[in-house]
């Protein structure tokens, strides 16, 4: 598709040094399968369960923020050793299973071939595409890391300032434009407990009818959850954002993008095209999946995506 081509080559041109050894068709000769096994892997999954876009949304923003994407958060923690995934921002990443099979499936095909921080990539950018998001490709190459260090996690919260949301971005060579199509495209789907948007709760702003509603579904007990898209769920688009310009963000950092003055431009940009917002969640996404990888002879291929090799 000239689409996919043209999505390709703009990333050479934006993160040439990220990109010098990644490349689409990476695996087309050592493991002609690699993206096929885990497309397939992703699409049973998500048969059963279409939470799974969000789970691997999540998991890839998740990882890619802390040290680069290089799967760290994939490390099960052992008897004094934390790894990220013990941290208190991670302890609702999930969806670790199906990493494992698919890595299960690719070592039985070609082993010592596929990175785990490959596999994240593909099985995210694969569910989107189920979600009804974008299709696009992605560059592949990428190597496993050997560190996951909690003390490295320092992730945003769902009160964080836009100013500050577009530093955190900034600092990992991201722009206000890719800040607000990432939280809002990785919220466009998924749910968010209770307890992360009291705030809003009490908010005179919020439109009357979804405050009301939330009200009485946060009374109850166990700490609830509500989709972050009260519009199309399950679906990758850009309904949230016309969500948020009519009031009804559930999180706070979503209706404070349609309020900031650096940020309304562009939710009004997205709110009133799905075209638009689907090239630039594509774009998006493919970017954030060169944040500071490991390429070449760096990092390792691991056999089991959740213990470092030696």
């Amino acid at each position: 598709m000239r689409s996919i081509t043209a999505l390709f080559f703009l990333f050479c041109f934006l993160a040439p040094s990220a990109l010098a050894q990644l490349r689409t068709g990476f695996y087309s000769r050592s493991c002609p399968r690699a993206e096929s096994i885990v497309a397939s892997v992703v699409a049973n999954r998500f048969r059963s369960d279409k939470s799974i876009t969000a789970a691997f949304l999540r998991m890839q923003f998740h990882d890619c923020f802390v040290r680069g994407c290089d799967a760290s958060l994939l490390i099960d923690p052992r008897p004094g050793r934390p790894s990220e995934k013990s941290t208190g921002p991670n302890a609702s990443v999930r969806g670790y299973e199906i990493i494992d099979e698919a890595k299960r499936q690719l070592e039985a095909a070609c082993p010592r071939t596929v990175s785990c921080a490959d596999i994240v990539t593909l099985a995210t950018r694969d569910s989107v595409a189920l979600a009804g998001g974008p299709r696009f490709s992605v560059p592949t190459g990428r190597r496993d890391g050997l560190r996951s260090n909690p003390n490295d996690v320092n992730l945003p919260g769902p009160t964080i300032p836009v100013s500050a949301s577009i530093q955190l971005f900034a600092a990992q060579g991201m722009n206000t434009n890719d800040m607000v199509t990432l939280i809002g495209g990785g919220h466009s789907v998924g749910v968010a407990h209770c307890s992360l948007f009291q705030d809003r709760l009490s908010d005179r702003a919020m439109e009357p009818s979804l405050k009301s509603s939330l009200r009485r579904k946060c009374s109850s007990p166990n700490d609830p959850t509500t989709f972050l898209d009260q519009k199309t769920s399950f679906t990758v688009d850009n309904a949230i954002y016309g969500e948020i310009r009519r009031q009804r963000g559930i999180l706070r950092i979503d209706q404070n993008l349609g309020l900031d003055r650096s940020t309304s431009g562009i939710v009004s940009g997205y709110a009133s095209s799905n075209t638009l917002f689907r090239k630039r969640f594509a774009e998006a996404l493919v970017k954030m999946g060169t944040i500071k990888v490991l390429t070449g002879r760096s990092g390792e291929i691991r056999r089991n995506c959740r213990v470092f090799n030696n």
